[in-house]
C-alpha cells in the first residue's frame, strides 16, 4: 500500500488505512455520502464514498482500521479518495504503530534540548517549578513528551506538543535576546508550560480527540490551573511572580475571540502570543506545501491565512 504522504492526484489507492472519522451528508439528490478522515503515520487525506447502498461498501465506524479501494482527484486543490469499495479490517491484518503520526524529529534529543533550557532558568522558584514539572514528575514528562499539540490544524502527532512547545521558547528566547524590556526566566518558563493543559484536553493517539474535560474547559483553562496548583506546592512562591506565569498562559492566544480569557499585559504575554503564533502558522504552512501536489503553483484559498499562497519559488546561486 501507499502511506498517504506518497498518494498523487490521479494515483489508483488500495490499502488499510485508519478511520479516524466518518460523518454523513447529503447529496443535492437527498441522497446520503460518507465524508471520511484516513490516516497512516504520514498523515491523513480525505474519502468519500458516494454511493452508500454500494454493495462493496461494508459496515464500518470512525475508528476502525479500513482496507479500501479507489482513485483520487482533487477538490478546491485538496487531494480526496473517491472509494469505491471498503471492508472492515481484523486484528492481524494491521501494525497500529502504522497509522500513529509522529515527529520526523527525535523525541529524546528534543527533551535534552528541551531541559537544557531548563538548566539556564536562573530564577530559583522557575527553575524549582519546571524542574517539578518535567523532571520528577516522570508521568507528566512521559505524556508530554509522546502528546499531540491539536486536534488537526498543526503538530497534530505524536511529540508534536514537546516539538511546538520547544519551537515556541526557541522563539521566545531570541526574543529575549534581541528586546531588553522582556524577563527571559519569567517569558521561558511561561513558553515551556503555556501548552501543558493540551496533556489533559486531548487523549492520547491513535484516539487523538477531546477529552469531555477538554470540552468543556479547553487547554488554556487547564493550563493555568495544572500550573497554579504546582506553583501552590512549592512553599515561599512570590506571588507577584505566580501571577506573572500564570497571566502569560491566560493570555497566550492573544484575543478573546482566539481562546484566552484575558488579552496580554504584559510584555512576556505579547512577546508568548506572537511566538506561539509564528510557530503555529509556520508548522501549518509546512505541512500544507508537504501535501501539495508539486512544488510549482499556487495552492489556493487557505483559511488560516486569508489568503491564496504558494511556495517561494526556486532560483539558481548566483
Amino acid at each position: 500500500m501507499k502511506y498517504i504522504k506518497e498518494i498523487r492526484e490521479g494515483d489508483s489507492v488500495n490499502g488499510i488505512y485508519l478511520c479516524r472519522k466518518k460523518e454523513v451528508g447529503k447529496k443535492k439528490s437527498g441522497e446520503d455520502y460518507f465524508a471520511l478522515t484516513l490516516t497512516d503515520k504520514t498523515g491523513s487525506v480525505d474519502g468519500k464514498i458516494w454511493n452508500t447502498n454500494n454493495q462493496g461498501i461494508a459496515e464500518f465506524d470512525s475508528g476502525d482500521y479500513v482496507y479500501i479501494e479507489g482513485n483520487t482527484n482533487l477538490f478546491n486543490q485538496r487531494l480526496q479518495v473517491i472509494i469505491n469499495r471498503l471492508r472492515k479490517c481484523n486484528e492481524g491484518e494491521y501494525n497500529p504503530e502504522d497509522y500513529v503520526p509522529s515527529s520526523s524529529k527525535s523525541v529524546s534529543a528534543m527533551y535534552r534540548e528541551f531541559m537544557e533550557v531548563i538548566r539556564s532558568v536562573k530564577n530559583p522558584w522557575l527553575n524549582r517549578l519546571l524542574t517539578d514539572v518535567f523532571i520528577e514528575d516522570k508521568a507528566v514528562a512521559k505524556a508530554f513528551s509522546e502528546h499531540t499539540a491539536a486536534k488537526q490544524i498543526h503538530h497534530a502527532f505524536r511529540g508534536g506538543l514537546l516539538e511546538h512547545t520547544l519551537s515556541v521558547t526557541k522563539n521566545c528566547m531570541a526574543f529575549a535576546d534581541n528586546y531588553p524590556i522582556l524577563n527571559r526566566d519569567v517569558l521561558l518558563t511561561a513558553a515551556m508550560l503555556h501548552d501543558i493543559g493540551k496533556v489533559s484536553e486531548l487523549s492520547a493517539l491513535p484516539e487523538n480527540d477531546y477529552t469531555d474535560e477538554g470540552q468543556l474547559l479547553g487547554h488554556i483553562y487547564l493550563g493555568a490551573d495544572f500550573v497554579g496548583r504546582r506553583i501552590d506546592k512549592i512553599e515561599g512562591f512570590p506571588q507577584k511572580l505566580r501571577n506573572e506565569i500564570l497571566h502569560c498562559i491566560l493570555a497566550h492566544h492573544g484575543k478573546l475571540e482566539f481562546g484566552s480569557p484575558k488579552r496580554p499585559a504584559l510584555a512576556e504575554a505579547i512577546a508568548l502570543n506572537m511566538a506561539d503564533d509564528m510557530d503555529a502558522k509556520m508548522e501549518t504552512l509546512g505541512e500544507l506545501f508537504d501535501t501539495a501536489q508539486s512544488d510549482e503553483g499556487w495552492l489556493g484559498y487557505q483559511k488560516n491565512f486569508e489568503s491564496n499562497v504558494r511556495k517561494t519559488g526556486k532560483y539558481e546561486q548566483e
